[in-house]
């Protein structure tokens, strides 16, 4: 079974073949990630005009990559939540209006799913494992039960780990995207120059809270400039990182522990940390545990993984209505079509 999988959350807009929720045939994306480097992140106007640019020719080459024609695509997958709304508006009116035009069906896909199956078209991983989600816009803790049933057993209160890390990066003068600046950075640094803390949520045992630390970024290099000091760069990038790393591996870890999971997997855009990755790895060796992630080139927003999660959701007998729209929020364990 072949999925057409089309992917416009933020600022790539992307197309993909899938074969049975695990072959990519093809996947391809177009960026204008370098345009929004002017602006120091994601511009929503700019980023939705270069969707309606772009779509029908990476949709057409996609489909050329995977040497298919409409006739061969027996479903269209679709990001339709969570996202920019204007982003996500022109990957669904797009992907509807296929639908109507080819008579093929439509299953609207939550982004975050997406992610999640980014590991099936990766490694040989299936459910049931517990995952952590790391993105720009989320940090959940989901327990996958099997393609299609979730269940979300921590999430972040406040900022997300990759939107602290961009935000830290920006502080420290670091290039756009701070998060994979501050990534290569901190090799050069020590880890432990900078006291960060590591917050806590009081009565939600395994939610996270970024916005402190990313507070706490702020106040060393503004107390730093006023008294005229010198801030090393790499150390103060590394401190971070770990910080970061540390409290997600930390929930992530008691999770595991309370609920007896054994299967442990990674996915998101932060799921490309290298910090991140060989953290998880010693740690799931101490304990035993397996360790998934994606490859990195399936890390950040693709449509194949949007191809492969709409595999398992149309073999579930999900499918849109005519009026489906986008939305810019939407639990993943809990949707509405």
């Amino acid at each position: 079974m072949k999925i057409l999988g089309i992917e416009s959350s933020c600022d790539e807009t992307a197309a993909a073949v899938v074969e049975d929720g695990r072959r990519v045939l093809s996947n391809v994306i177009a960026s204008s990630l370098e345009e929004h480097k002017l602006y120091g992140g994601v511009v929503p106007e700019i980023a939705s005009r270069r969707h309606a640019e772009s779509i029908s020719g990476v949709v057409e080459e996609a489909l050329e990559n995977a040497n298919c024609t409409m006739d061969d695509i027996d479903a269209i997958a679709v990001t339709y939540a969570p996202g920019l709304i204007g982003s996500l508006l022109v990957g669904v009116n797009f992907a509807k209006g296929l639908s109507v035009a080819t008579g093929t069906p439509l299953v609207p896909v939550h982004h975050l799913r997406g992610h999640i199956a980014s590991n099936y078209i990766s490694t040989d991983i299936e459910p049931p494992f517990l995952c952590l989600v790391v993105s720009g816009g989320h940090s959940h803790i989901v327990a996958v039960k099997s393609y299609t049933d979730f269940e979300v057993m921590g999430k972040t209160r406040d900022d997300a780990a990759g939107e602290a890390l961009d935000k830290a990066g920006r502080t420290m003068g670091l290039a756009y995207p701070g998060g994979v600046s501050i990534d290569k950075l901190s090799p050069q640094g020590d880890d432990t120059a900078y006291a960060f803390p590591r917050p806590r949520i009081s009565g939600a045992e395994f939610d996270y809270s970024f916005s402190g630390l990313k507070t706490a970024v702020i106040n060393i290099m503004h107390n730093a400039n006023q008294k005229g000091e010198q801030i090393n760069v790499a150390d103060l990038a590394a401190s971070f990182q770990r910080a970061v790393v540390d409290c997600l591996l930390s929930n992530f870890e008691a999770a595991a522990k309370k609920h007896n999971y054994k299967q442990l997997v990674i996915a998101g855009g932060v799921s490309a940390n290298s910090r991140l990755r060989a953290d998880a790895q010693a740690m799931c060796r101490k304990h035993g545990w397996s360790l998934h992630v994606p490859e990195l080139k399936y890390c950040g927003d693709n449509a194949a993984m949007i191809a492969a999660q709409g595999y398992y959701e149309y073999c579930d007998g999900v499918a849109a209505n005519p009026g489906i729209n986008a939305y810019a929020t939407m639990p993943l364990d809990n949707l509405t079509y």
